[in-house]
């Protein structure tokens, strides 16, 4: 390398800087010299190209001549060979000529070259219509005298044959020998025409724009084909070697030279240095933005992560196999399993072994509701559903699984995603909740004895009296008899038997009177554990109806009861409907003390069907609705909105757990419970206040087995 000169020197010292032009100068010829450097490149690579483009069609050509003559080779070989065969020589070489529309005449000879029989293409005008077969036998007799004494298949050279019109086409006759172990049977002889066996070729796309054609040995073109016409600037050449006439195939483009504005264009508008230049802005603004972005998803996966870790909602995925895919923590600790065992496990460790088989089941319609892998995202199937898991020291437990379709990021439904909540703390508050309840069931029964106390007293002061006067009669009856005053000689009273008998009488029923008051108090003050039994309506109000009436007793109330015959039966706990029956009577009765007038004082109680007559009989189902009607004040509309809110009352020494408990009580049995004010009298005082509530009739044991037999096999 040369040393540069040295810049001359200024006044002060200091090496003078060269012109900014020679440096402007300098970089402009380097840049030129890229510029053409890539033009030159870029149009050896594009020719490049062309000419391999050229290559991959002619090998691509030539092996699908290769198989197209093998497989004419094969079907001349597969014609039956004489007259024994199951189908005739001339139908079968019709159907192969319309198989092969290379093939454009077929003549079956015998070993001393007579015509047996012949066959023309139906898909062309004959060959030889033109010109006579006997003319061009020369050829075809020496290409089949050569196949004979190799015994093998072979190709005349081609021959022009001419047709009407001034035209014509190039043939090859293609010669098969027939024998018969080493016996010379005859000949096959099939006129192949080469510009129909170029068009036949499945060649790909890229061959459209490139020119095929069929060579001589001196360059000579038998036959082309193709929609472009070649350009004679890429060409490639293949040697095909048929057997006994080896001939060429040329594949010629259509393209030419690559065009030189187009590309420096290109090359001058995209050069190097802004090229450059923007493609290394363009990265660095990708690469801060695709780091932004892997942050922000960071941080979206470690929130998701740590939000699934702090769920005590149990997380799960699986796929449409039904196998395990994920777990989060929450779901490890409700079954005693960590995540590896539970993905590998074939069959969910957390099912019991007993209802493994209806877990498969459900597993498998579910599948067969999701469809295909990637198909339609299912609408349904998003219902909770309550089942039993196990867990690993064997101890089940209530669960809630809510279930929905899992979603890839294409919208293709891969499987499920499962929110599985544990309920046994659910069911131990609801346990709980339930024991409150009786006990304040309990102690609303209890207040309510409490304040018929006085009541109970006043009742059972009447038999017992009564028992007393009965009793001392009958002493003083006795006494009398005994006494010395009657003598020893004197007759006994005839009448004494009969008077004590009647007084004893007297005496036993007031005291089983007195028993049923204590026993209807015993068996609604009793607390005892919830018993469902199917007990008709009117056995519900014998229990209430003396304590019921031994309250109206004491205020002057009337009582009307309606019932409908049959009564109806209803599935209830005993117990808790007759405290429902005898909080909503004392209710009523209370209502009218104060301002209700004493000939107005009607407690009515009232059973009616509903949805069921009772033509139908007690096994119609349908719901039996209660009434309980005063003819009280009513209430006030802001006391209405708060009647059933607990500890809520209006009277002084209430402990407002009464309605409360009805409310309860008719919801659990499935009914409902609501009141409403009557219209007022004709004075302008308050009409009263109904309560009503109904509870579904119990369909019969007997009724609900008929109802489940066919109608064939019912009787």
């Amino acid at each position: 390398m040369l040393p540069l000169p040295a810049l001359p020197a200024t006044t002060d010292g200091r090496p003078r800087r060269a012109p900014r032009a020679v440096l402007w100068a300098a970089l402009v010829v380097l840049l030129l010299v890229a510029q053409i450097l890539l033009v030159m490149l870029t149009l050896n690579y594009e020719e490049a190209r062309a000419q391999e483009r050229s290559d991959d069609v002619a090998a691509a050509a030539l092996a699908a001549l290769r198989q197209r003559s093998q497989t004419l080779l094969q079907a001349i070989q597969a014609l039956p060979a004489g007259d024994a065969a199951e189908l005739p020589w001339a139908a079968a070489a019709t159907e192969m000529l319309r198989r092969y529309p290379a093939i454009g005449r077929l003549e079956r000879r015998d070993h001393q070259w007579r015509v047996a029989e012949t066959a023309d293409s139906p898909l062309r005008r004959p060959v030889f219509e033109r010109w006579p077969r006997a003319e061009l036998e020369r050829e075809a007799l020496t290409t089949c005298d050569a196949a004979r004494r190799s015994s093998a298949a072979r190709y005349s050279r081609s021959q022009f044959v001419p047709g009407l019109g001034g035209l014509g086409q190039e043939v090859m006759q293609l010669c098969q020998p027939l024998l018969d172990g080493a016996n010379l049977t005859g000949y096959i002889v099939a006129t192949v025409v080469l510009s129909a066996l170029l068009d036949d070729l499945r060649l790909p796309v890229n061959a459209q724009t490139h020119e095929l054609s069929i060579v001589e040995a001196d360059g000579t073109r038998l036959a082309r084909s193709g929609s472009a016409r070649g350009a004679g600037i890429y060409i490639a050449q293949r040697l095909l070697d048929l057997p006994g006439a080896p001939l060429q195939l040329r594949v010629d483009a259509a393209e030419r030279h690559p065009s030189l504005i187009p590309n420096l264009s290109t090359a001058l508008v995209l050069g190097l240095s802004m090229g450059l230049f923007c493609v290394v802005v363009l990265l660095v603004r990708d690469g801060r933005r695709r780091a932004r972005a892997e942050s922000r998803l960071a941080e979206a996966l470690a929130f998701r992560k740590a939000m699934e870790d702090s769920l005590s909602t149990g997380l799960r995925a699986r796929d449409l196999a039904g196998r395990i895919v994920y777990v989060n923590p929450a779901f490890c600790a409700m079954v005693g399993h960590d995540a590896a065992a539970l993905m590998a496990a074939d069959v969910p460790p957390y099912w019991p072994a007993e209802q493994v088989l209806d877990y498969q089941r459900r597993q498998t319609e579910r599948r067969s509701v999701a469809g295909e892998p990637g198909g339609a995202v299912p609408t349904a199937l998003r219902e909770g559903v309550e089942t039993e898991f196990m867990r690993r020291g064997g101890e089940r437990f209530p669960v809630m699984v809510y279930e929905a379709p899992l979603v890839d990021g294409q919208g293709r439904h891969t499987g499920w995603m499962s929110a599985v909540l544990d309920l046994s703390d659910q069911r131990r508050v609801e346990a709980l909740s339930r024991q409150q309840q009786e006990r304040l069931a309990a102690t609303a029964r209890l207040a309510s004895m409490g304040e018929m106390a006085s009541l109970l007293s006043h009742e059972l002061n009447q038999p017992l009296s009564a028992i007393a006067s009965y009793a001392t009669g009958s002493l003083n009856l006795i006494a009398g008899a005994a006494s010395p005053a009657t003598g020893a000689g004197s007759k006994p009273d005839p009448d004494l038997p009969g008077l004590l008998h009647q007084a004893l009488s007297r005496i036993a029923e007031q005291a089983e009177r007195a028993g049923r008051v204590i026993k209807s108090v015993h068996d609604i003050v009793r607390r005892r554990d919830q018993a469902f039994e199917v007990v008709a309506v009117d056995q519900l109000f014998e229990a209430v109806m003396p304590l019921v009436r031994m309250q109206a007793r004491g205020s002057g109330t009337r009582i009307e009861l309606q019932l409908p015959q049959p009564a109806p039966q209803v599935r209830v706990d005993r117990t808790m409907l007759e405290q429902v029956l005898l909080n909503l009577a004392r209710n009523g009765i209370q209502a009218m003390d104060g301002g209700t007038p004493v000939a107005q004082r009607v407690l009515s109680l009232r059973v009616d069907w509903v949805g069921g007559g009772a033509a139908a009989g007690p096994g119609r189902s349908g719901w039996a609705a209660f009434s309980v009607t005063d003819q009280g004040p009513g209430i006030a509309p802001e006391v209405a909105q708060r009647l059933f809110t607990p500890f809520f009352t209006t009277k002084g020494e209430g402990m407002g757990l009464g309605l409360s408990l009805c409310r309860t009580v008719i919801e659990q049995h499935g009914g409902v419970i609501d009141h409403e004010n009557l219209p007022a009298r004709a004075d302008g005082s308050g009409g009263g206040l109904v309560f009503r509530f109904t509870l579904p009739l119990a369909v019969p044991r007997q009724a609900a087995a008929a109802a489940a037999l066919p109608d064939t096999a019912r009787p």
